[in-house]
């Protein structure tokens, strides 16, 4: 039997009852992803496994490193293909782990291939998604379509603006993209060679100086409405701690003062921009 069937993971009557008779062909909605809406808004088309599967996807690069795999084969210089056959050595030692089912789930729903990966087959692999891949239905948007997408939400910088989210809310896509506010950088004034720049491209795009942290808290907010205005209504925070309580803030947070601040201030900064944040 292959890895991937029918009734893969369906291990009783009852769940395979329940799977084919009313899930299995309920559309997606998905709340939570990391596709680029740049992607989307230019109908993207991938030219190979790497472009598709492993320029962006840090689950993947996490696994390689924790095998063994130098940098520059995750995020580093390396060859595109042979990043995809360092990944290929890796997946046999992902079994038990999601991305081993991923990657056949994927490898057989995508591209028809109903083969376990390892570097053995890792070139015949390559060859036959890459022809696959000049498939009209496996770009950006004819993926959507095919899978029955109906609502994706990706993973946006309120410094960065939403031009192409517009574009696709404009192009009359059946799937609906929406942002969702991720706002980490405010948690970082303890590293102003981060904060700084992110600062600045916030109160550009936001069209605010920022000067002290009532500013901040102004472009965020005006941020947050223009997610808001374009369909947003998730965010999502990538916390370091948990915060218990907001505590006065420093007067300025540019980068003279960033530079310092001590551990205290910076946390100050931190938690009462994220819970402020939280109850928008």
């Amino acid at each position: 039997m292959s890895f991937i069937h029918d009734e893969f993971l369906l291990e009783t009557a009852t769940a395979r009852r329940l799977f084919h008779t009313y899930a299995e062909r309920q559309p997606i909605i998905d709340y939570h992803c990391h596709l680029p809406p740049k992607d989307v808004a230019e109908d993207r088309r991938f030219a190979d496994l790497f472009e598709i599967w492993l320029e962006g996807d840090h689950y993947k690069w996490r696994a390689m490193r924790a095998s063994g795999v130098p940098e520059r084969f995750c995020t580093g210089d390396a060859a595109p293909y042979d990043k995809f056959l360092a990944w290929a050595k890796t997946v046999p030692q992902t079994l038990r782990n999601p991305l081993y089912h991923w990657t056949h789930l994927e490898l057989k729903r995508y591209f028809g291939i109903d083969e376990l990966l390892d570097e053995r087959n890792a070139n015949s692999v390559w060859a036959r998604a890459s022809d696959a891949l000049k498939s009209p239905q496996l770009s950006a948007k004819g993926i959507l379509g095919k899978f029955c997408v109906k609502a994706v939400c990706t993973t946006d910088d309120p410094a960065e603006p939403l031009t192409y989210h517009e574009a696709i809310a404009a192009s009359g896509l059946s799937t609906k993209i929406y942002p969702t506010f991720r706002a980490d950088r405010v948690m970082d004034p303890h590293q102003p060679d981060v904060f700084n720049p992110w600062i600045d491209k916030l109160a550009k795009t936001a069209n605010v100086h920022i000067a002290q942290f009532n500013d901040l808290l102004d472009a965020l907010r005006k941020r947050h409405q223009a997610f808001h205005d374009i369909g947003g209504r998730l965010s999502d925070h990538g916390l370091d701690a948990r915060w218990r309580r907001w505590a006065a803030i420093p007067a300025t947070t540019r980068s003279a003062t960033c530079r310092r601040l001590t551990r205290w201030g910076a946390i100050s900064i931190a938690s009462s921009g994220n819970m402020r944040c939280r109850r928008w």
